[in-house]
């Protein structure tokens, strides 16, 4: 998750937030933060503040929290807030409720003006034994991690005794449910900065896990092993996600430990261009889905899907996930998002280095002081934010948006995902084109296409003809877009470019090579998509 990697100063003040409407500070809608700045606590450096926490009993107690920027925090009435990467805990002065307002001034927090917009990468890879293709086990994860730390500098993240990820300066890597290894990039201005971060991120894992016998595999869902060899990692948050999921979905225990995806965050300067981005995004998510599709298999055999991972997301848990229709409701806006937000049903609440299970609890009812299992005790933002963490539908809004509709693979994907999305969303001839191309697809266009291109991918019918050419124009507004950003991006596209030219999804050719030169047998994928 990308808030482990920001560790910088949000700044929303003076309101770049809002274009319009604006008075004397104040707007129509109640999303004031004056100026925020948002300060990451797990960045254990030299400096040390020390930050009262008021627990619902009024007992103070002083928590020192080092950081390496000044600790400028989120000031309302009596309040000062200092919010830290999840999971988080007693960083918190308060002297009264929070409101529905500062959840959505959170959100709003995360406007920027455009010569600060960033784009932050994430991928996650499948670890496997190269002598047996096994999943990595926790203790070779754990040597692996500990490896990085020493031989390239990263400081190590722990969980108890347990080591569980790494951080170097605005980057982090972490562990998903299975153990499939995640980079969280730093915000990076260019996409060559992004593609260069990927490839010293495979440089410095590849030097420690094959003198392991370990190697890498870029795939949307793991291809060959089912649940019962998947290792279990030691996360609080996994432990409570895993007993939770098979009651709101068949696939959910498969989402955890089976699947790996590639997305990009990005930010916005205004409530209007989040929710122009939004849109766009939502409405695009199922043609990044079809031209990354790469997960055929299951446990050795075709699953009849090009994108098995995107479908899983369909029968995962329909609370907090999905394509988002009150999006583009004429009244949608932070404050809506914090209104669909407030009735997901909780996971935890994190509480002196615990996870406290809260699956099927209210939000709301934690801001009443009504949490069962926590009764009397008040959320912070912090509380808020980690709740955030836990929404996963295809376009995910924080203090950016997350766009999460495309499965893993190899490295030169790695960099055209978020190329895609930048040529699109952040040039503005572009983003109009997008908005004006899908302004009359209705939500159940966008939804048939969200539940059929993960089986038929560029060739799903789509009006008068098929995906693929809706993914032609999409594509040149893309390399368009890119171009027009001046720093010679458009290259990033070419892997994408020859999907849509031939309409031939990634998943498709592993396919063909399966019922080919590999004999109906898939582990020569381990080898054809080896990192």
């Amino acid at each position: 998750m990308w808030e482990r990697t920001m560790a910088v100063v949000s700044r929303a003040g003076p309101l770049y937030c809002i274009q319009a409407d604006v008075t004397q500070g104040r707007t129509v809608k109640p999303m004031v933060f004056g100026r925020a700045r948002i300060v990451e606590a797990s960045t254990m450096k030299e400096k040390s503040i020390g930050f009262s926490s008021l627990s619902s009993s009024s007992a103070k107690t002083v928590q020192n929290f080092p950081v390496e920027t000044e600790g400028m925090g989120i000031k309302r009435a009596r309040r000062v807030i200092v919010t830290a990467s999840p999971p988080t805990e007693d960083a918190v002065i308060t002297t009264e409720p929070l409101t529905k307002e500062d959840l959505v001034g959170y959100l709003a927090s995360g406007c920027k003006p455009k010569d600060k917009w960033r784009i932050g990468t994430e991928h996650e890879k499948f670890g496997f034994e190269f002598e047996t293709l096994r999943p990595m086990r926790y203790e070779q994860i754990a040597e692996l991690l500990n490896g990085i730390a020493e031989r390239f500098d990263w400081e190590k993240i722990m969980e108890g005794d347990n080591i569980i990820g790494l951080k170097q300066g605005k980057q982090s890597i972490s562990l998903e449910p299975g153990g499939q290894f995640e980079l969280s990039g730093a915000p990076l201005e260019t996409l060559h900065q992004t593609c260069a971060e990927v490839n010293s991120h495979l440089y410095q894992v590849k030097a420690v896990a094959e003198e392991m016998g370990i190697g890498f595999l870029g795939i949307g869902f793991q291809p060959k092993w089912g649940i019962k060899d998947i290792p279990i990692m030691p996360k609080g948050r996994y432990e409570i996600m895993r007993n939770y999921m098979p009651k709101v979905g068949s696939l959910g225990l498969d989402m955890m430990f089976r699947t790996c995806t590639v997305q990009v965050n990005l930010d916005f300067c205004s409530e209007v261009d989040m929710i122009r981005k939004f849109r766009a995004g939502l409405a695009l998510q199922p043609i990044a889905t079809a031209l990354f599709a790469n997960s055929p298999f299951v446990e050795g055999k075709p699953n009849g899907y090009h994108s098995m991972r995107s479908h899983i997301w369909t029968d995962t848990d329909n609370n907090r996930t999905g394509m988002l229709p009150f999006v583009f409701d004429d009244s949608f806006g932070f404050e809506q998002y914090v209104d669909y937000a407030l009735d997901v049903p909780m996971y935890f609440v994190y509480r002196k280095k615990k996870y406290i299970d809260c699956t099927g609890m209210s939000f709301r009812d934690f801001m009443a002081g009504k949490l069962p299992s926590i009764p009397g005790e008040l959320p912070t933002l912090n509380d808020w934010e980690n709740h955030l963490t836990t929404i996963f539908p295809e376009v995910r809004l924080k203090r950016y948006l997350e766009m999460r509709g495309a499965d893993g693979g190899p490295w030169r994907r790695l960099c055209a995902l978020p190329a895609f999305w930048v040529g699109l969303l952040y040039d503005e001839v572009s983003l109009q084109n997008v908005l004006d191309m899908t302004a009359d697809w209705t939500p159940e266009e966008r939804q048939m296409l969200r539940n059929k291109v993960p089986k038929t991918g560029l060739k799903t019918p789509f009006r008068d003809g098929v995906l693929k050419h809706v993914a032609e124009d999409v594509l040149k507004l893309a390399k368009d877009g890119l171009e027009r950003r001046g720093f010679k991006e458009s290259g990033f596209l070419n892997e994408v470019a020859e999907v849509v030219r031939t309409g031939v999804t990634p998943a498709e050719k592993l396919l063909e090579l399966y019922h080919g030169k590999w004999g109906q047998s898939v582990d020569p994928v381990f080898e054809e998509l080896l990192y």
